[in-house]
This record gives structure tokens, C-alpha cells and sequence, in this order.
């Protein structure tokens, strides 16, 4: 129903193993902590880490990688390579970012795996989630995990397949397939599955299986009116 290859090129991430015996695209995120332990965590000579960054000990850098002043990466963490941390990015556990990404001021990630060139730029919150590669979130845009009663997370998944999806996580973000462009604070909810080039508009707030090559927007309608006249 959810074949991993429908929704994100593996040959797009150095984790693809993540991948191995996984069902759904979401089991990745279940193997994420384990993963992560067995790693042998090692920062390339040619990141400047002198800068009033905070960066902890189980966190692996990549060449070429700038990582900023007021940076926090908790780890474990993986960043890959000519990535771009910049000034209040905040990383914490369990996450990796793949080559060519942008983390910006602001953003917080979680329990997050991002394909290469995936850009969360400005003022962004995800997590438990699967970014495919060179997708995008618009500034302000959330990627929300936890329903509001605290319940398991299903897909709801029944106009596009006919029926909801058990996973088994109380945490769940959104999976988002290659190429997805998320706009301007936009909230996609918990369990929310992107199809490949598929777009969800500024201010959308999403919940559910968003089909391959769709775009989703608002429809409000908008008025204009002659202003009153001053009565101070």
C-alpha cells in the first residue's frame, strides 16, 4: 500500500539500510535509536567547531559542513556533508541530515531522517518524521507528532486506499516523498503521508494521505471594502 519506493529514492541518503526489512516507510523511524548506537560518531577536520556552537558527543559532521554560532546539535545526530547549521538551529535526538541541507534559525528537529538537500530554513518544527530528498518546508511550516489525546497514530488513509493504517507509534510525524514543497505556515498532522512533487499551500492545515503530483490550498475568499471615515 505505502511501498517505500513510491515515495522516496534510497540512492538519495548514505541510511538506505535504515530501510532494510521495513513494511511501511515509517518503520524506519522505529530502527532510528538503535541505528544511531552502533555508529562510530567522528567530526571532519574541516568543520570549524571553535565557534560559540553547541555540539554534544555522539554527533558525526561531515566535510565541508558550516555549522553557526548559537547552533545547539544535541545527538546522536548525523549531519552529512556541505551542509548549512545555521544560528539557532536546535537538533536534538536522533536525527540525521543528509548531504547538501539546509537547518535554519529556529528550526527544531526530532527524531528526524532527512534525504539529501532537504531545506527547513526558517522557523520550523519536525518531528518523528521522514524528509525524501529536496523537499522543502516554507517559513513557519510544522510537521506536528502527537495527537492532541495522546492515542496511537493512524493513517488515515481511507479516500485515497479505503481504510486507516495501524503503526504502532504514538509518535508519528509525516512521511514526505522526494521533491515535496511544504508552504509558509502550513501544519501537516500527525500521520500524514506526502506523495512525491506534491504541494500543500501556504497556511493548509493537512491531515491525511496526500496523493503523488497534488497540490492542496485553501479556498477562503477575500473581500475589499471602502475604509470608514475617521471618527477620532
Amino acid at each position: 500500500m505505502f511501498r517505500i519506493e513510491d515515495y522516496l529514492n534510497l540512492e538519495q541518503t548514505a541510511h538506505a539500510s535504515l530501510f532494510d526489512a521495513c513494511g511501511m516507510p515509517w518503520d524506519a523511524l522505529k530502527k532510528l535509536e538503535d541505528y544511531l548506537s552502533a555508529i562510530s560518531f567522528h567530526v571532519d577536520p574541516s568543520v570549524d567547531t571553535r565557534l560559540a556552537a553547541f555540539v554534544g558527543e555522539n554527533v558525526s559532521i561531515g566535510e565541508g559542513t558550516r555549522i553557526e554560532a548559537g547552533a545547539v546539535i544535541l545527538g546522536p545526530a548525523v549531519i552529512g556533508r556541505n551542509c548549512h547549521i545555521r544560528h539557532g538551529a536546535y537538533i536534538r535526538s536522533n536525527v540525521i541530515v543528509g548531504d547538501e541541507c539546509v537547518v535554519g534559525h529556529g528550526t527544531e528537529l526530532k527524531q528526524c531522517l532527512l534525504f539529501n538537500q532537504v531545506m527547513v530554513p526558517h522557523m520550523n518544527y519536525a518531528g518523528d518524521a521522514i524528509f525524501g530528498f529536496c523537499s522543502h518546508l516554507g517559513a513557519g511550516a510544522k510537521i506536528s507528532n502527537v495527537k492532541w489525546n495522546n492515542g496511537v497514530i493512524r493513517i488515515d488513509a481511507e479516500a485515497t486506499h479505503g481504510q486507516k493504517v495501524e503503526t504502532g507509534l504514538m509518535k508519528l510525524g509525516a512521511i514526505i516523498g522526494d521533491h515535496v514543497e511544504i508552504g509558509c505556515n502550513a501544519v501537516v498532522s500527525p500521520g500524514s503521508v506526502l506523495g512525491r512533487h506534491s504541494v500543500i499551500y501556504p497556511n493548509v492545515l493537512w491531515r491525511g494521505v496526500l496523493p503523488a503530483h497534488k497540490l492542496v490550498k485553501n479556498l477562503a475568499q477575500q473581500s475589499i471594502t471602502d475604509r470608514l471615515p475617521d471618527l477620532g
